[in-house]
């Protein structure tokens, strides 16, 4: 057993990797949260550890399975982010090749990942789907609750029913989060972003979170007055903002650099171009573009000092869904300086001295995330290929 605590709510509860778990009907979906994926973001563990407590004692009946699972316990212990890497940054395809070869190196965050590696595949050749991955978190700077979505169709439609702000394209701009390496899988996976790390009101926001999920997938059967007062508990969080958002920019920082956020600044806050953000080794950085303020740094550990978002109009989210389904992505390779990998045929290859007037937020409504090899190549991600679509067509939100 794991001993946590929860500043918030001077909270203690001691848990295991497995914080609750009900087996119930054949039929039904799936369902697996995680929770303290990073250490100093107790809240999702808290909620789920009630959600769990609340469905007992109200005897729920449940449809399928529920999973809850405690993500870096060694950290959690100790209230850090991560001890020596960051649990959320090392699910990448080098990594899982080297644990599948039993050649990972002894590390406190790799064996932890080793230990949810295992208990995930578990769960998918035990049980039956469709699916569902929820990862919930919490940001070191005030926040509304948002979304965070890997771009593809099936998680788009069914992130876009919860009433708060979901971002696209996080994973164009971090290498081996936990969810990436689930969308690489196929199933619906995002993040939900509940709040600040000591507010209390971030539990109640991921208690919300989790049982609206559990109706949105018929889990368990609606009760009427429990989900709208969860829906209205996320809505007058997140204060009637519910638009669609992409990270365009993000500055990174390296360890052993000293970065410090100018205070004030909070989640989806506009800012100007040219407008102090932060202090940097000593300099001034300044907002490249205009736009708004996502994710800002206002804790020690991370090397994310910040990133900007801005509002995709509902036009071009229309456009995308229509060129995906029709499978316009096709066409890209006869386009000048664009071409297929040959040996992985959802890799495009981009010439940015051939293509140059081909912007990445053209890629984006086929389907594409890009990742950057040098500053004349671009490699672009199909986020469309490995999506099972199947698996979720006789669902009632699909």
């Amino acid at each position: 057993m794991t001993r946590i605590q929860s500043k918030a709510r001077e909270e203690v509860i001691e848990i295991d990797r497995i914080i609750g778990k009900v087996n119930g009907s054949e039929k039904g979906p799936t369902l697996i949260f995680f929770a303290g994926i990073h250490g100093n973001e107790p809240s999702g563990v808290f909620a789920l550890n009630q959600l769990f407590k609340e469905l007992e004692a109200k005897n729920t009946s449940v449809n399928g399975n529920i999973f809850a699972i405690a993500g870096n316990l060694s950290a959690l212990k100790k209230g850090l982010r991560f001890n020596n890497k960051d649990l959320n940054r090392i699910w990448s395809k080098e990594v899982i090749d080297q644990l599948e070869k039993d050649q990972l190196s002894d590390d406190e965050e790799f064996r932890e990942l080793e230990e949810i590696y295992s208990m995930v595949q578990d769960i998918l050749k035990e049980r039956k789907g469709p699916f569902y991955f929820l990862d919930l978190h919490t940001t070191s700077g005030p926040t509304i609750p948002f979304l965070t979505v890997n771009d593809s169709l099936l998680n788009r439609k069914f992130a876009e029913q919860y009433p708060i702000p979901m971002v696209l394209g996080i994973e164009e701009y971090l290498d081996g989060p936990l969810l990436s390496y689930i969308n690489e899988l196929g199933y619906v996976s995002f993040g939900f972003e509940a709040g600040q790390h000591d507010d209390p009101n971030s539990k109640q926001n991921h208690l919300a979170f989790a049982y609206i999920t559990l109706y949105f997938t018929n889990a368990i059967g609606i009760d009427t007055n429990n989900f709208k007062k969860q829906i209205e508990t996320l809505k007058s969080a997140a204060r009637g903002l519910d638009k669609v958002y992409e990270i365009f920019f993000r500055y990174g920082i390296k360890d052993n650099q000293k970065f410090e956020m100018l205070p004030g600044f909070e989640n989806f806050q506009k800012v100007h171009q040219g407008e102090k953000i932060a202090i940097h080794n000593g300099v001034e950085v300044c907002a490249e573009n205009n736009g708004m303020i996502f994710m800002p740094l206002y804790q020690g550990q991370g090397e994310d000092g910040f990133f900007a978002i801005r509002r995709i109009p509902r036009i071009l989210l229309r456009l995308s869904t229509i060129f995906r389904k029709i499978k316009a992505e096709k066409l890209l390779s006869y386009l000048p300086g664009v071409s297929r990998d040959e040996n992985n045929k959802e890799l495009l290859l981009v010439d940015r001295r051939v293509a140059k007037f081909f912007t990445k937020q053209f890629f984006h409504l086929m389907g594409f995330r890009s990742k950057r090899v040098n500053k004349n190549l671009l490699i672009m991600k199909n986020r469309e290929y490995h999506s099972k679509k199947d698996d979720y067509k006789e669902t009632n939100w699909y």
